[in-house]
């Protein structure tokens, strides 16, 4: 076998054809174009798609067809080898080959990991009915839209960022929703207790139904083996014809394990977004770890694209250094905004605004004089400018009076920007 430099070009592997993974390759197409040949193997049958507009499409308000970003064409246009709907199964380090299930290979000079998450499915009886699903990807999102035609009540075990838009979604779609909740308030790694009840109040305005505090203990299920209902901790059951599992997501590392490589909770990377086993071998995404933290959302996924492309291109001078997140409910109607250490306590002071007949609550933690969290709900105008003054870690001692009301009203906001 000759190899890819006697050839011409090295040759770039990518596994997994998800948003931070494309985002790497546009980065790497823009400052080094024609630099690799490309290969991407994507599990799913279908194109990059925004997999954070899955909720939209779920609630009838986008198609399928608006959430590509990348068509088919786009790997055309640039000389993309892409094999879709085939997951790989196995990598040879040694020979550096990737292989699908398809038997399908192609041996790499680099290799990206893009794996992504899989949904937490709890290990109770019944997960395995038809019926029960994890809200991750398209199959998922089509397989509720087809549930919604013709079966009438769901239940969605997680009150956090996805199961609420599940929920949402379902509850648009016609059916009777319960959500199913172990924590004591709505969606508790990004607000607090005050934002989270108006939250909950609204949506039991929209009429879906939550129990909280409650655990699932098992699930039941008819003869033809599809789920008919959901039995609490305390022997309450709820009858369902759909179950949705949004009760988190793990780094999908499955292959890195068989792969050898060090997996912690996520496949364990460096400053440069390479994986501490093996410098060849680069991690983006839900499946990397990168200082302790596997990040969920699509802001940090973005940022590490670009400092792992620059290094695939050998400029060799990024540095991922990790990322405050802020977080937004894909819910149409509800605002909301949470970003940095948004419950305080201890030596931070909170400026607090409550207004539940509008609905409007907001919060503010600082701590010396630097904004270090932020909880809004009702009027999130604001919240771009919060986040950006807590990433910058500025002081906001002569805007103090006024920081509750907003950029436009303080006298140093254009100093701020």
């Amino acid at each position: 076998m000759h190899s890819a430099k006697e050839q011409g070009r090295p040759r770039l592997v990518m596994i997994g054809n998800g948003m931070a993974g494309v985002r790497t390759l546009q980065e790497l197409l823009r400052i080094a174009p024609g630099r690799y040949d490309i290969t991407v193997f994507g599990a799913e049958p279908h194109p990059h798609y925004n997999r954070i507009l899955l909720s939209p499409v779920l609630a009838g308000e986008q198609t399928l067809d608006d959430i590509v970003l990348s068509g088919w064409d786009w790997y055309e246009k640039n000389g993309i080898t892409l094999h879709s709907g085939r997951k790989v199964v196995s990598v040879d380090r040694r020979r550096r080959v990737v292989r699908a299930d398809d038997g399908t290979e192609a041996t790499y000079d680099r290799l990206l990991l893009c794996t992504g998450s899989r949904p937490v499915i709890l290990p109770i009886p019944g997960n395995d009915l038809s019926g029960v699903i994890g809200y991750r990807d398209i199959a998922d999102t089509e397989c509720m839209i087809d549930a919604a035609r013709t079966h009438q009540r769901a239940v969605v075990i997680g009150g956090g960022l996805l199961g609420l838009e599940a929920a949402n979604g379902l509850m648009r779609r016609g059916m009777q929703v319960t959500v199913v909740h172990r924590g004591a308030w709505l969606m508790e790694r990004q607000l607090d207790r005050a934002a989270a009840t108006l939250l909950r109040t609204e949506l039991e305005q929209r009429g879906i139904a939550f129990r909280m505090q409650a655990q699932t203990e098992a699930l039941l299920g008819t003869d033809s083996a599809r789920v008919c209902a959901a039995r609490m901790a305390n022997g309450d059951e709820i009858a369902a014809d759909l179950v949705v599992m949004a009760a988190g997501i793990r780094p999908e590392v499955e292959l890195a394990h068989a792969m050898r490589l060090h997996v912690e909770h996520g496949v364990v990377v460096n400053d440069t977004l390479q994986t501490v086993t093996d410098a060849r071998i680069y991690a983006v995404g839900e499946c990397a770890q990168h200082r302790g933290v596997a990040y969920g959302l699509v802001a940090p996924l973005y940022e590490q694209a670009q400092v792992a492309a620059n290094h695939l291109a050998e400029y060799g001078i990024g540095r991922y250094a990790g990322s405050v997140t802020s977080t937004k409910l894909k819910v149409t109607g509800i605002e909301l905004f949470s970003a940095g250490d948004f419950m305080g306590g201890g030596d931070a002071e909170e400026i607090v605004l409550n207004d539940p007949l509008d609905g409007v609550y907001k919060k503010l933690v600082i701590r010396g004089d630097k904004l270090v969290g932020a909880c809004l709900y009702g009027d999130t105008a604001d919240g771009t400018w919060y986040f950006q003054l807590l990433r910058e870690g500025r002081s906001v001692a002569g805007l103090r009076d006024s920081l509750m009301f907003g950029r436009d009203t303080s006298p140093h906001a254009e100093a701020a920007t």
